[in-house]
């Protein structure tokens, strides 16, 4: 396998622990949201409720992204790794014991997420900074990219397989399966020596004019607005599918598993492709957000549910391809000492904008559908391809 370059990475027995170990917890994390999700439709009705879902997970994405960046530039990534798998399966247990009164309110809901949130801010961040330290700077923007499929593979196979649990087995089920998944990457995380990590210079207080010409980067500015637009309007998938699949076009569990379980195939495909670069600038992203827009605008016009199935693996593709390319991007684009502040950076945008996106698309598709939100994502991807087009050419005139 290592015989090609794309997958060199995985020659590096370090990053092929932490990336399965991100793996089975994006596995887990689809049998928590998908049951989770259809819990709530099920009590409401309403995609708006569901909203609330994503909003409560996102929010403290969007408040904390920043403090965490500055964590994980002073504190091993490995060190926050190991302690937010624990707070997860912790906060994850009391999400299925709540499952368990029919009767309970959705605020209850709401208030675990939102714990378990506000963990999943430092581990995000922390799961980005780590790979610096895995690989070293030689191999960084193949393994950034290839560290974006961890997130597909999860979708490929936990969606399908967690229709089938809450079908057979309930939510309760499900949710314990995410427990165990973050218990998974503890043991990940500890089989990680720190003794083996490449290091990484950390950021102190003699580094304030640096970080002020890290924020003022032309080309990193064009990255980080690309990324909080397209988070906002076009990538609120769990939300857009899901609510298309279930109450536009009248589908069950089995056909919204099946929905993002094909979307995510061709995700692995497009995280590949964005690996297999030789080189990675913002100005990729060019194509990266076209194809995206494109997918979309495709994925809005099926006609019903088999086109949008069979479609699947074209969005996937746009989204995978964008999001190998943009984490690639922004990563090679600074010092390594400033890796954990410019991907909090990239969490605000990606992650914080969706709880936005999540109440702007709830009620898109309350009023006008689905395909409705899918539509306007495909525009707003398009656009920000010309965006950055006017900034490369207005960069290189400069």
């Amino acid at each position: 396998m290592t015989r090609w370059p794309v997958f060199r990475p995985f020659s590096n027995g370090r990053f092929s622990l932490y990336f399965g170990g991100q793996v089975v917890s994006n596995i887990g994390t689809w049998f928590q949201n998908l049951a989770l999700s259809l819990v709530v439709l099920d009590a409401t009705g309403s995609a708006r409720a569901l909203s609330g879902v994503t909003i409560a997970q996102f929010l403290p994405l969007l408040l904390l992204s920043v403090p965490a960046g500055r964590l994980a530039d002073r504190v091993r990534p490995r060190t926050i790794l190991l302690t937010t798998s624990l707070l997860s399966a912790i906060v994850v247990a009391g999400l299925a014991a709540a499952t368990l009164d029919p009767d309970a309110p959705v605020a209850t809901y709401y208030a675990l997420v939102a714990a378990l949130g506000t963990v999943n801010t430092f581990e995000r961040v922390a799961a980005q900074a780590i790979i610096f330290e895995l690989v070293g700077p030689g191999e960084l923007g193949r393994a950034v990219s290839l560290s974006t499929i961890a997130a597909a593979s999860g979708r490929s196979i936990g969606p399908g397989l967690a229709g089938l649990a809450f079908e057979g087995l309930g939510a309760t089920a499900c949710m314990l399966v995410n427990a165990g998944s973050f218990l998974l990457v503890f043991l990940s995380m500890v089989l990680i020596r720190p003794s083996q990590l490449h290091v990484r210079e950390t950021r102190s207080r003699s580094h304030t004019a640096d970080a002020y010409r890290v924020r003022r980067d032309r080309g990193l500015v064009t990255l980080l607005i690309v990324n909080a637009v397209v988070a906002l309007l076009g990538l609120n998938l769990m939300l857009v599918l899901t609510a298309t699949v279930s109450l536009t076009l009248d589908g069950d569990a089995t056909a919204v598993g099946a929905v993002h379980t094909l979307n995510a195939l061709g995700a692995i495909l497009g995280g590949i492709l964005a690996a297999g670069r030789s080189s990675v600038t913002v100005r990729s992203l060019i194509a990266a957000c076209g194809g995206l827009g494109l997918a979309l605008l495709a994925n809005a016009a099926a006609p019903g549910l088999g086109v949008l199935l069979a479609l699947g693996p074209v969005l996937g593709l746009g989204v995978g391809y964008y999001q190998g390319i943009l984490s690639a991007a922004a990563q090679v684009s600074v010092p390594p000492r400033h890796i954990g502040r410019a991907m909090s950076l990239v969490t605000v945008g990606n992650y914080g904008m969706v709880p936005f996106g999540a109440l702007l698309m709830g009620w898109v598709i309350d009023e006008s559908g689905g395909r409705t939100a899918l539509a306007i994502g495909g525009v707003a991807a398009l656009a920000c391809a010309g965006f950055v087009l006017l900034r490369s050419r207005r960069t290189s005139e400069a």
